[in-house]
């Protein structure tokens, strides 16, 4: 059994605006509970179906779905069910889990007459057009106060607004359950049909793209992981570069840590392979500034998108995304880094880092484009004699290893020996990799131009 926690604002006319009367639908209700009453089955058939009880606005006829659901197994044929619910609901309210008054007998025996058989479905659809009505108007109620309030913030509250507006209409996995057999003659094609790269979004290293078959695909949720000063952020830069510059996929650069200028400064060096100490230093070449002179219309013309703002929270970016998605076309989220993210209210850090990746994942799948978040490894490398990572050295979460679909661990050993013989390498290692193969990739580290050079080996 469950209860929702009630969303109608409280009137409360003193502070602010009167509350909408709220939208429902009494008489569908009624027919909906006797019906479910005297066909107790109904229950589960429109559970199924993804009704929930809780937009049932009268209290005493949702207490009564509440006893059907209860009792529904244990009926008898020629039973009076009506005495049955009035009985369960006697023994919750004398046991305090129903705060509401119990119906007399009589008035439940009257509701049964209201039975329609076959049309609880119908039914149904009604008190759920109606509940999301209301969650429609108590949102817009809401939206009233926050903008009519001396505190509105328009980052936190517009997004918090969109990302209720998100939740207004309840899903359930029910809803898209197939039978086996519908899936398989799919999954036959797909046996012998090579995958298109189309819906792909090249990461720039040519090894990668042959791991992934062509590159990261829609909804997934990308973890690159490594310790302090390893070259995360450049990694990523590059990552986009191949998305927006290379294929004009539109992409999104969350930036928690670097400014914009410095990322526009390291994206052009990177593209015009000018040393970076030069470009910081205003001591540019002419021969440099004429190969960024040729590079430069093509940067400026890709979908590129760099937001640098220190606040990040989950429902700001989600409602980035979902602008940019509807008028950019958006494929690939970049965010640098994850620990830097305002966490949502938890009891733990872990809890709440958990929090945060299980809601990136749902950014990937819920707008299908692809999430790639850089995080911080622990120090467990440091301490080990073999210096390269693992995925359970990610920090804080061993969520985000259980929700990301990759996971690329980036490890240099010139950081640790100077005098190394790869130095001027970098390992990409593929640590996890859902559905596919992992690998170690090797690439070139080109700090001076602040970039990683594809070393394809296929």
């Amino acid at each position: 059994m469950s209860t929702e926690t009630e969303m109608w604002p409280a009137d409360d006319t003193a502070s602010g605006p009167r509350p909408p009367e709220r939208p429902r639908d009494v008489d569908a209700e009624r027919v909906l509970v006797a019906t479910a009453v005297m066909r107790p089955d109904c229950v589960d058939e429109l559970g199924a179906d993804g009704f929930d009880p809780a937009d049932i606005t009268t209290d005493w006829l949702r207490w009564t779905w509440f006893a059907v659901e209860e009792l529904r197994s244990d009926f008898h044929d020629g039973e009076l069910k009506h005495l049955a619910v009035h009985r369960q609901l006697e023994t919750w309210h004398a046991d305090g889990r129903m705060p509401t008054r119990v119906p007399p007998a009589d008035q439940l025996m009257e509701l049964c007459n209201h039975a329609h058989y076959g049309a609880a479905g119908w039914y149904a659809s009604r008190v759920t057009k109606k509940a999301v009505a209301a969650r429609v108007v108590a949102l817009g109620y809401d939206a009233i106060l926050k903008g009519g309030s001396p505190a509105f913030d328009e980052d936190i509250d517009v997004a918090a607004l969109q990302a209720d507006l998100d939740g207004v209409i309840r899903t359930t996995d029910d809803t898209d359950l197939s039978a086996i057999g519908d899936l398989l003659g799919d999954s036959l094609m797909r046996a012998v049909t090579p995958p298109t790269r189309e819906d792909r979004v090249p990461t720039g290293f040519v090894d990668l793209d042959s791991l992934f078959s062509g590159g990261f695909a829609p909804g997934q949720f990308v973890v690159i992981g490594a310790r302090p000063a390893m070259g995360k952020t450049t990694l990523a830069q590059d990552f986009a570069r191949g998305a927006a510059i290379a294929a004009k996929i539109p992409t999104l650069f969350e930036s928690l840590e670097m400014a914009k200028p410095e990322l526009s400064d390291r994206i052009l060096c990177a593209e015009a392979r000018i040393p970076h100490h030069h470009l910081k230093q205003g001591i540019v070449s002419d021969v440099d500034m004429a190969r960024a002179a040729r590079r430069a219309p093509t940067i400026a013309e890709a979908p590129l998108f760099i937001n640098d703002s220190a606040l990040l929270s989950l429902p700001v970016l989600r409602g980035r995304v979902r602008n940019l998605a509807r008028t950019k076309g958006l494929r690939l989220v970049i965010v640098d880094y994850l620990q830097l993210m305002q966490a949502p209210k938890a009891e733990s850090r872990q809890q709440a880092v958990a929090e945060l990746s299980r809601g990136l994942k749902l950014l990937a799948r819920d707008f299908n484009l692809t999430v790639v978040v850089l995080c911080q490894l622990n120090r467990g490398p440091e301490h080990r004699t073999e210096k390269k990572p693992v995925v359970s050295d990610l920090r804080e979460s061993g969520a985000i290893e259980q929700d990301a679909d990759i996971v690329i661990l980036l490890h240099r050993e010139d950081a640790y020996e100077k005098e190394s013989s790869r130095a001027g390498e970098a390992d990409l290692i593929v640590g996890k990799h859902r559905g596919g193969p992992t690998a170690t990739i090797t690439a070139a580290f080109q700090g001076h131009f602040a970039r990683f050079s594809d070393m394809a080996a296929t």
